[in-house]
């Protein structure tokens, strides 16, 4: 009997162990959902971020100009597990589909049009590649969201992620 109790313990011990290093299971109930005004800090509107621009005429591209409220973050989300819709702004791939990409808040964003600020734009890497032929739709991004900046050559990023799931937005 002590050396089933001692092996049970020691299983219940292993697992305690394991779980740990992995974390706990988060259900989708646990994951806050944001908009993408939550990304920008009390007091600020999309208004007071931007500013004039100027354009790039060798690249024929709008250049905007971001001031000091662009690169404020909501620091109380840092570690926050959330989902977030968005668009997909793919920058890395795997044979299967896309690893890392930008999530933005609207269609088209940082390639047909200036880039938003870096509060407006989130970095987030995948484990489970993205399908490579549902990239013009919206998805929900599940994951737990950090204040990182991230430098890209389609715009630079304020929070980034690490994606537990991606999901087609459903609109309703």
């Amino acid at each position: 009997m002590t050396r089933d109790v001692n092996r049970r313990l020691v299983v219940a011990g292993l697992g305690a162990g394991i779980a740990s290093l992995y974390g706990p299971a988060v259900r989708a109930e646990d994951f806050r959902q944001l908009e993408w005004d939550d990304l920008i800090p009390e007091g600020l509107g999309y208004p007071q971020i931007i500013d004039e621009g100027v354009m790039d005429l060798v690249g024929d591209t709008w250049l905007p100009i971001f001031d000091d409220s662009a690169r404020k973050f909501v620091t109380e989300l840092d570690g926050t597990a959330v989902k977030l819709p968005g668009f997909i702004i793919p920058l890395e791939y795997s044979g299967d589909g896309v690893t890392g990409f930008i999530l933005a808040p609207y269609f088209g964003a940082c390639i047909h049009v200036p880039p938003p600020p870096p509060n407006q734009l989130v970095y987030v890497r995948t484990d489970d590649p993205y399908p490579n032929d549902q990239l013009f739709d919206a998805v929900w991004v599940y994951g737990k969201i950090s204040i990182s900046t991230v430098f890209t050559d389609v715009g630079e990023t304020g929070y980034d992620m690490q994606a537990d799931r991606i999901e087609v937005y459903e609109w309703t």
